[in-house]
């Protein structure tokens, strides 16, 4: 945290109202250093993860910007454009901006696949101030003439990382084809692998760079330990664990949606209620699941990487790597979704003998040795089902952050 006040920052009043409302009180480092920079018009590129504060670091000076000139966009039109990778985070990053901007009488909406198209292109058609876009939906309305993005003077590269990932990159660039040259940019990613370096070249203009490390995060505020098991013993490790009644809100990771899909069954065959949320299921099948993650009715959520990327739910308190990840890098974005907001957190590694490779990988990059022991096994009798999850709220430090959102 910072020593500064968003009101020192340079942040306006409506916008001040909205953070007090939300109990916002104390920008985090990416806030502080973002915020001026952005309001002083500068081009940035941002190393960060989710659940540092950067929506709200790049939203809060383009509502104010916005807001200091009224200059409407014009039927299907837009004069900020920030593009996310998956319809979760889109839908996250648009919730902020209507809840920082309340007072600001600006409009906003939000544009993925996965549904039908006609209400987004209702939204478009007398132009609005900011759209939050996934690229092959947006793609696909500028085709059709919905959308047309020649008067964008703000742009938002959000998660270029999981745009690599996910084959996206080559439709980011079609996309920043079509705007005009003279825009303000701003590229965040949480990795910096090659081809995005070679976007945020293209993208952006001396740009100010800012770079917030996880890794302390990380190593502060999250207790980690490593659990070797053999791999055909995971269900009943898994089993064990959620057995603990201390791990009240949890969050599994797989490799693979079908991984999501199996441990998902598994747990509701154990008793305990479970949902998986990866990129085969639906719009609505997803929000369905991270809605009853968010208010208790399903105890466990399990996901891959990339589906977890729009995933913002307070007091979650555990975090289990089912199976490590390839990418060391997607370790400590995946742990970071627990010990948020200032709460503690714990992280549990399930490692067989092929993922130690994985497990030195990841210690070199958080640079220490986590802590390894083996896992206690019991027998995962078909017993009677666990009362299911009360439905609860996260706890009272988590409710009301002191930071803005990630």
């Amino acid at each position: 945290m910072t020593d500064k006040t968003f009101a020192e920052l340079g942040v306006a009043q409506p916008l001040l109202r909205a953070l007090e409302t939300e109990g916002y009180h104390t920008p985090t480092p990416i806030q502080a250093r973002a915020i001026p920079a952005l309001l002083a018009g500068k081009d940035m590129l941002g190393i960060a993860q989710t659940g540092t504060g950067k929506t709200a670091a790049f939203a809060l000076p383009l509502l104010q910007r916005l807001a200091a000139n009224r200059q409407p966009a014009g039927p299907r039109r837009a004069r900020v454009l920030v593009l996310a990778p998956t319809r979760e985070l889109a839908l996250q990053i648009h919730d902020s901006f209507r809840t920082y901007g309340r007072h600001l009488d600006l409009r906003h909406t939000v544009v993925f696949g996965g549904v039908g198209q006609q209400p987004q292109v209702k939204a478009m058609a007398k132009g609005v101030d900011t759209l939050v876009a996934t690229p092959g939906r947006l793609l696909d309305l500028m085709q059709q003439g919905h959308i047309v993005l020649d008067r964008v003077a703000f742009l938002v590269l959000d998660e270029a990382d999981r745009m690599l990932d996910m084959g996206f990159i080559r439709d980011v660039r079609k996309i920043v084809a079509a705007l005009p040259q003279e825009r303000q940019s701003l590229l965040f990613s949480a990795t910096m692998p090659a081809e995005v370096e070679r976007l945020a070249a293209d993208m952006l203009r001396r740009p100010a760079r800012v770079e917030v490390t996880p890794n302390a995060v990380t190593v502060d505020r999250i207790e980690q330990r490593v659990l070797l098991v053999e791999s055909r013993d995971k269900r009943a490790a898994l089993a064990r664990l959620l057995r603990d009644p201390a791990l009240s809100r949890v969050l599994v990771f797989t490799r693979t949606k079908h991984g999501a899909n199996r441990v998902s069954a598994d747990l509701d065959k154990a008793g305990f209620a479970a949902a998986a949320i990866h990129g085969n299921k639906s719009q609505q099948a997803r929000q369905r699941a991270l809605e009853g993650f968010r208010n208790g009715e399903a105890r466990v959520l399990v996901a891959t990487d990339i589906a977890a990327r729009g995933i913002d739910v307070d007091g979650i308190t555990h975090v289990i790597n089912y199976e490590l990840p390839h990418e060391p890098e997607s370790y400590v974005h995946r742990i970071g979704r627990t010990a948020r907001a200032g709460a503690a957190g714990m992280a549990l590694s399930l490692c067989d003998a092929s993922e130690r490779g994985q497990l030195r990988a990841i210690e070199r990059l958080i640079r220490r040795p986590l802590p390894v022991e083996a896992a206690r096994i019991e027998a995962v009798a078909p017993a009677k089902p666990a009362a299911p999850a009360p439905r609860h709220s996260p706890p009272p430090a988590a409710r009301r952050r002191r930071s803005g959102g990630g």
